[in-house]
């Protein structure tokens, strides 16, 4: 059989840039507290925390004093900076530049529609990290939509300005933008709406769409690998799984079964971008164990 890793998989730049800071920070002084999962992937982190890594969530931030603490990728609110700055906390922040531009947009944009009797709409899933980091530049705000079921929170009569979560489907916003903009001409048609969209989906993200959706059609079994918080995994094994129905998601090796492999010659392994690349490796070596063949990659 031929098991063969996805080379496009894995971490995205933002994570990859979290993790070396981590690191380093690690290496010079064997300890450093995170606010939150620095990647939602258990196994990534279970190897941090083995090299002194801590993490926490806001309300151990509030306790506590005169240490590091890192931002992840995903962002913080300007509360978290708040604390840090009353505790006498450095923050080691790695958010991702994508993240903090979006941020900045966001602000702009608030400070706009509050002018204007407007509103903020998020397309992205309510309590996720870097939607609590974006709702915070609106003062708790912004309207979160995470599909078209979410609409009737807005308000087709006022102005919108609507941005997406990096991480999002960029179909899924082209949808939401039609469907808001349909329904803001349906209020009063003879009148121009004032409806302003922000695509701030990250392309190295929404382009891993394109190249899995390749890489599961020439394999006849797609093992993909990710951890059951990452959002993103789980919209990246969904586009395998619709390519490919032989696709199954498992978050380490010890998931694997001989039986998904009967009968078959060839195993794709790819993952989402919260993945390890090394975790991938482990998977594929499993498969190998399992049906007793080499893996190729």
């Amino acid at each position: 059989m031929l098991v063969t890793i996805d080379p496009n998989s894995g971490f995205c730049f933002g994570v990859v840039y979290a993790i070396q800071v981590a690191e380093r920070e690690l290496f010079e002084s064997g300890k450093l507290y995170c606010l939150g999962d620095i990647v939602h992937n258990n196994m990534e982190v279970n190897r941090l925390k083995e090299m002194g890594l801590v993490i926490i969530d806001h309300n151990d931030l509030s306790g506590l004093r005169d240490c590091k603490v890192m931002i992840r990728a995903h962002g913080e609110p300007p509360e978290t900076y708040q604390v840090a700055r009353k505790n006498n906390i450095h923050l080691v922040d790695a958010s991702c530049p994508i993240v903090l531009n979006l941020q900045q947009e966001v602000r702009y944009g608030f400070k706009d529609m509050m002018a204007h009797n407007g509103q903020i709409v998020i397309y992205g899933k309510e309590g996720h990290a870097e939607v609590n980091a974006l709702k915070g530049q609106t003062n708790g705000k912004a309207i979160v939509i995470g599909d078209e079921s979410d609409l009737n929170k807005i308000d087709f009569t006022k102005p919108v300005r609507l941005y997406s979560q990096t991480t999002k489907s960029v179909n899924g916003f082209r949808k939401i933008v039609s469907m808001i903009e349909t329904r803001m001409k349906e209020v009063d048609p003879l009148k121009e709406i004032d409806f302003q969209w922000n695509d701030s989906i990250c392309r190295q993200v929404s382009n891993r769409s394109t190249l899995l959706k390749e890489f599961s059609t020439n394999y006849e079994v797609i093992i993909f690998v990710s951890g059951l918080k990452s959002s993103n995994g789980l919209v990246l094994y969904q586009v395998c799984k619709d390519i490919n129905p032989n696709t199954y998601l498992v978050s380490e090796k010890e998931e694997l079964r001989k039986s998904w492999f009967d009968g078959f010659n060839s195993v794709g392994v790819c993952g989402a971008t919260s993945t390890p690349m090394w975790l991938m490796e482990a998977v594929g070596q499993q498969i190998r164990e399992i049906c007793k063949s080499d893996v190729s990659s």
